[in-house]
């Protein structure tokens, strides 16, 4: 049988994974805007090339009123579920919430502390149900801060408005779009139903230091830095700095046998610099 990757919402991370997988696989992708290489949806019927799906990935996040594609085809995934070899739902590390600078494990209990972090938890837990109510083989992915070509910080340092907002034990993990797909990927080639994974590098670091390494590497001077109780910024930036934790990853080297290709920041940094020249 031909092997068709569904995906539902195709953006950043999934046409990596689509790039990587484009030689073995028929790759269908939705996407809110129009596009050659997309189907537009919501508003156009994807029954006909849903239906032709081996695998799905749903890349969509979830919204005030829950999970925009269960809301909308649940019936429909739920009737394609017996010929699917595989299924991820990209989910992020927010759903562990605030841990000091702390360890979070796969295992570790949900609490996140920011309204997007809950509504990641809700649709984890619808998507679980669907699983289990079918046999979807569903695999959980939870992401960390993604960069990579385009998304990295270099256009602000040089443009000179990037800050290094400064908040007392602040860290964040990262993975670089690359190592996401190569995850995903990985995963779909040793599928083990039900199980979820933390995908990110192997050092999670403050945000300041990130930004400090891009201005070494351009040979411009570090960003001002400015505390964060008194920065202006928007509470949807603010809300970035709610937590902070360290995410462990042994589960996707131990169990799908991954060696990162940026297993730090400054790995990923260096790549994308000398790609740019």
């Amino acid at each position: 049988m031909d092997k068709t990757l569904f995906i539902f919402g195709f953006g950043y991370s999934a046409r990596a994974l689509a790039a990587l997988l484009r030689d073995d696989f028929t790759i269908i992708g939705t996407s809110r805007e129009p596009g050659d290489d997309v189907i537009r949806w919501p508003g156009s019927d994807i029954t006909g090339p849903l239906s032709k799906a081996t695998h799905l990935l749903i890349s969509a996040g979830p919204d005030t009123d829950g999970d925009p594609v269960l809301r909308q085809v649940r019936d429909d995934i739920a009737r394609i579920a017996p010929q699917l070899q595989w299924a991820g739902y990209l989910s992020t590390t927010g759903v562990y919430g605030d841990h000091n600078g702390g360890w979070v494990y796969e295992e570790t209990p949900l609490s996140p502390s920011t309204k997007r972090g809950q509504q990641r938890v809700e649709a984890e837990a619808a998507w679980q149900t669907l699983a289990a109510e079918t046999g979807l083989p569903l695999h959980i992915f939870r992401l960390a801060g993604i960069y990579g070509p385009g998304r990295g910080p270099f256009a602000k340092v040089r443009r000179g408005t990037a800050r290094r907002i400064i908040k007392q034990n602040q860290v964040f993990s990262r993975i670089h779009v690359d190592d996401i797909a190569q995850v995903l990927a990985a995963s779909i080639a040793n599928p083990n139903p039900g199980r979820v994974y933390n995908v990110c590098d192997d050092l999670a670091a403050p945000p300041e230091d990130v930004l400090a390494h891009a201005a070494d590497l351009l040979g411009l001077p570090h960003p001002p830095s400015e505390d964060f109780e008194m920065a202006d910024m928007t509470p949807m930036a603010r809300s970035f700095y709610a937590e902070s934790k360290r995410v462990r990853n042994d589960r996707i080297k131990d169990e799908l046998g991954v060696k990162l290709l940026f297993p730090t920041y400054q790995d990923g940094l260096a790549a994308l610099l000398a790609a740019e020249s």
